[in-house]
């Protein structure tokens, strides 16, 4: 007889799945997909003789991804709203004094994050900071927009439209703001178990913007369209990263899934990160290895905010 996964371990699974996949690809950031460990050999620990990134970064430590995606959790408990100048505080203050890092250690920042935060620092207002350029596409907000899919009881065009906002602090273009809004759509609809979430999400924004919009033309053209076959890799794109892990998130078990996204290389443990946070929706924190959960650092920062998340209901 199939366990009834609870409401509780599946929000529990995307936050921890969140940070376990980031955690669990740092160590393989920048090496292309020939040089990756065999899936067997993906571990906290690289192998011997694997030459790990970040190699002063003691194992199961999230990165910015980890950290970004808990300040806004934190902004959105807070301020029981999305507060784009509170959010930016958070950011400024991880940048500088390691809030929401483990052990207080920022490392692995993104070119445009560092760019809109000094932006902030400037006196810039929070929703026009970001890049607004076609190169200003990076993974860095999609990374982190997760915890707005699993506070969020608003429609979903107000879900889409706090997605874009989130998104517009760091990475102002509209493709960008998109996959923000295409995940978080996608959380939404296997919360609300429905069949085909990810087909479910796409018909959705199809839905809201109607042909002839930009919004539409950008979908069609650049993020989703329709009848396409995709390569997959391990690049910072936003659009990479969101159709990598959309690829990664076809296995059928949570180890398989962030294991597949750091085979990709590159940027591993975003794609991990963003494709961990699905995987752990649809399995559930006790479907997360317990090797992974017990050897993931930063508990005193995450366990709180998980509560809270949990009791609001």
């Amino acid at each position: 007889m199939e366990t009834k996964i609870t409401l509780s371990e599946i929000i529990e699974g995307g936050i921890v799945g969140l940070l376990v996949g980031d955690a669990l690809g740092v160590p393989y950031e920048f090496h292309g997909a020939q040089s990756i460990p065999s899936l067997s050999e993906i571990e906290f620990e690289p192998p011997d003789w694997f030459r790990r990134s970040h190699a002063g970064v003691t194992g199961g430590t999230w990165s910015d991804d980890g950290a970004q995606a808990l300040i806004l959790l934190n902004t959105l408990l807070d301020c029981e709203i999305f507060d784009a100048k509170y959010f930016a505080k958070g950011l400024v203050d991880w940048y500088d004094r390691g809030f929401m890092a483990v052990g207080g250690k920022v490392f692995d920042v993104g070119i445009q994050t560092s760019n809109s935060i000094r932006e902030l620092k400037r006196g810039v207002e929070p929703l026009l900071a970001g890049g607004t350029d076609e190169y200003s596409n990076g993974n860095g907000s999609l990374m982190r927009v997760l915890p707005l899919a699993l506070w969020h009881k608003g429609s979903d065009l107000e879900l889409i439209a706090d997605a874009f906002d989130q998104s517009a602090v760091t990475h102002g273009h509209l493709r960008s703001k998109l996959c923000c809004a295409l995940y978080c759509l996608w959380a939404r609809r296997i919360l609300q178990n429905v069949e085909n979430a990810w087909n479910s999400a796409v018909e959705t924004l199809y839905t809201v913007f109607d042909e002839g919009t930009v919004e539409n033309l950008e979908l069609e053209s650049k993020i989703c369209p329709k009848d396409s076959i995709y390569e997959f890799n391990g690049s910072g794109y936003v659009v990479d990263s969101l159709r990598s892990a959309r690829w990664a998130c076809g296995n059928q078990t949570f180890e398989e899934t962030v294991k597949a996204a750091i085979s990709l290389g590159d940027d591993t443990d975003t794609t991990a990160c963003i494709a961990g946070g699905i995987a752990g929706l649809k399995f559930g924190l006790n479907e997360i290895p317990q090797r992974w959960r017990e050897n993931l650092r930063g508990r005193e920062i995450y366990e709180p905010l998980l509560e809270r998340l949990i009791k609001r209901g």
